[in-house]
């Protein structure tokens, strides 16, 4: 585990923001390569990434080195004042290794092999593979542990991307050794999995399988056993890895995360601990209905995996990717805006997928800061700005975010609550963890996101979306948070089980049903399309339950049909706190409110703010950075004082925020303006 987490400035060579990008001159002639430095320096790029798919170019074939191109990009960038985050190059196979060895290649839970020929073509759990990575990584880092250029190791490439989950032989056996360390006894595991339904009792180890494709549906709690070890499997092939280059270098090591709506198989709450430095990638995903308040979700969890320190985009878009049903190019000022929005939110480097738009392969028509329209193109230009903007908010450097509020966020959660047999299809985790972070972004309210359990004695309040699995000590923390004064907002689904996907009995929220002072005994989901007024004129979709007082008063209730009177938001006095249930699918609407009201009743600061503004702060020494971040089409102005530092100008009372612009105020205090009381739910009773 790394003690010490690297400044991220510090990657930059002289302190300041990383501007940076992935490079790939193998695919360039060596002639193409001066005139990538001179373009670099020119947009301000200060760190590159190199050899992260290399290994066919270092090994060409088994055992033998070639290092000359590798040696000269290394030299070209140190020369020119460019550091380089060098890949290990172990993220894809060479041909000749799958060749010599198939039985590397992963399985799908049908038991379809996955051939070479794309990337990653690898199960995590292959010791011949492991072998081989392990070996190339040995020489490289002997070869540049200490060369000048050398700022940051990274280890592989988007570790799981594609390849988290292997139901091989291989893997099999794997699985059942984790197993084996996790219960201990065949017993232990017969218990936690329940095997006493559909006789699925073991009575030997060898008996067990990853959960492979079945004529019905699986035991759950082995699927969620096994989304756990395939986490577990690749943070030990990164540890192994890392552990080799920490022997031979003192250089800073880590990989890209990738928290983002697509990706879900690692648990990064347990990764972030074994990183010198949190790095993540982020990408649109236009599939989303608003795929600027996923971003802003996204870079908040990354600085949260960061503890609340600055940390890495190791790769963002300068446009459109390549990977999307449909790939839509970012329109003028975008990409400023979205840069800028993971600046704001705690990162103190910005870098690109990639440097040169490829001409070949599966990626050609992803976006590069070098398009293929080359330095004649509005990207350039626009790269060229970011660059020249990230040199005047060098003394956001170091800086932090810091909330009030929290939101927990959990990839077991994840994993267990969107299992089959569930009540509800239509109802995923992901959805209400982005609901409930979108009223709070539309609320001008900034969280930490944190891990379930986590200490939360520093924040006023706490937002718990759909947290089905929750283990005891989780939901104690949460307890004795609202007994001790602070206000929590839970969202249902939640509490239902306990780590090994078994219902807490006696009525649903289960875990939480103290805390809200309400129980509830049965789910009544609901089709698509079908809205169930309430009584304080809003409405609610998807889900409802059987939901009764135990305690708490209810603040919203349904109005018609066998529901009539059915309390659907509730709040609870806990101890010197409030707790607040939200049983159903909310319109927006009324979300807001409810989330609103549930911070100003805890005394959460809200930026004022106005639709399509999103305003975030960083703070430091006695200095505070105000980001407006306009993704509107019209002007903005905004209250505050002290010296803008993207266009250089002194600001009295107001700063104006042009249409899809960006400004950036630094000021010696910083005074947030709260919200209002909540509206439009039945008037609050004295305490």
């Amino acid at each position: 585990m790394s003690p010490n987490r690297t400044p991220v400035a510090q990657l930059s060579g002289n302190g300041q923001l990383v501007y940076g990008c992935d490079y790939n001159p193998e695919q360039w002639d060596r002639s193409v390569w001066q005139e990538d430095v001179r373009l670099m320096k020119e947009a301000g790029v200060n760190l590159v990434a190199v050899n992260i798919f290399g290994w066919a170019e270092l090994e060409p074939s088994p055992g033998r080195y070639s290092f000359e191109r590798l040696d000269e990009v290394l030299d070209l960038l140190h020369a020119n004042g460019i550091g380089a985050n060098l890949g290990t190059g172990t993220s894809s196979t060479p041909a000749w290794l799958t060749k010599m060895h198939p039985e590397i290649l992963p399985e799908s839970a049908a038991g379809v092999l996955a051939w070479p020929g794309g990337r990653q073509a690898w199960c995590p759990s292959s010791p011949r593979y492991r072998e081989h990575a392990l070996r190339l990584v040995s020489e490289v880092v002997q070869r540049y542990g200490s060369h000048p250029a050398t700022r940051l190791w990274h280890v592989s490439n988007e570790l799981g991307c594609h390849n988290a989950l292997c139901y091989c032989d291989v893997s099999a056996a794997a699985f059942r050794r984790w197993l084996v360390v996790r219960y201990g006894t065949l017993d232990a595991l017969n218990s936690a999995w329940g095997t006493t339904f559909w006789s699925q009792r073991y009575s030997a180890w060898e008996q067990i399988l990853p959960p492979r494709a079945t004529v019905s549906t699986n035991n759950p709690t082995q699927v969620l056993d096994f989304h756990r070890f395939s986490s577990d499997e690749l943070l030990g092939y990164y540890q192994a890895e890392a552990d080799l280059l920490r022997k031979y270098t003192r250089v800073p090591v880590t990989t890209n995360f990738m928290v983002a709506a697509h990706i879900r198989n690692q648990d990064y709450w347990s990764w972030a601990p074994h990183m010198d430095v949190i790095a993540n990638d982020h990408y649109l995903d236009h599939r989303l209905d608003d795929p600027k308040v996923e971003l802003a979700f996204a870079a908040d969890t990354t600085r949260g995996l960061a503890q609340g320190q600055p940390w890495l985009l190791m790769e963002h878009s300068t446009s459109a990717v390549n990977w999307q049903p449909r790939n839509i190019a970012k329109t003028p000022g975008e990409m400023l805006r979205n840069s800028l929005t993971h600046l704001a939110r705690g990162a103190d480097g910005l870098c690109f997928f990639q440097w040169r738009a490829s001409v070949q392969g599966s990626e050609k028509f992803h976006s590069a800061m070098l398009p293929h329209a080359g330095t004649d193109s509005r990207i350039w230009q626009e790269v060229k700005e970011l660059g020249h903007i990230l040199e005047n908010l060098a003394e956001v450097a170091g800086t932090t975010v810091k909330a009030e509020a929290a939101l927990v966020f959990s990839w077991e959660a994840w994993w267990a609550y969107d299992q089959e047999s569930h009540p509800s299809s239509d109802v995923r985790y992901l959805d209400q963890v982005h609901s409930l972070y979108k009223a709070l972004w539309e609320s001008g309210i900034t969280v930490d996101v944190v891990a379930p359990g986590s200490d939360l004695s520093g924040y006023k309040a706490a937002f718990v979306p759909g947290l089905y699995l929750v283990r005891e000590q989780e939901s104690a923390a949460l307890a004795d948070f609202v007994s001790n004064g602070g206000h929590a907002v839970v969202t249902y689904f939640s509490g239902i089980v306990d780590e090994n996907d078994k219902v807490l009995t006696g009525g649903y929220p289960g875990a939480f049903r103290d805390l809200l002072g309400v129980r509830s005994e049965e789910f009544l989901p609901m089709p698509p399309g079908q809205l169930l007024p309430l009584d304080t004129g809003g409405t609610a979709s998807l889900w409802a339950e059987a939901l009764r007082l135990e305690g708490a008063e209810a603040k919203a209730s349904f109005t018609k049909g066998h529901l009539a009177g059915t309390p659907a938001v509730t709040r609870n006095r806990h101890g010197a706190g409030n707790a607040w249930y939200i049983g159903t699918v909310l319109d927006p609407q009324s979300l807001r409110e409810v989330v609103a009201g549930a911070a100003a009743e805890a005394g959460v600061a809200a930026q004022a703010t106005t639709a399509g503004l999103e305003v975030v702060t960083r703070s430091a020494a006695g200095r505070t950075y105000t980001f407006l971040i306009n993704h509107s089409d019209e002007e903005h102005k905004h209250p505050g004082h002290g010296y803008e530092l993207i266009v250089g100008e002194e600001v009295s009372t107001a700063v104006v925020i042009p249409a899809g612009t960006v400004r950036v105020v630094r000021s010696s205090t910083s005074a947030p303006q709260t919200t209002g009381r909540i509206t439009g739910l039945k008037e609050d009773e004295s305490d």
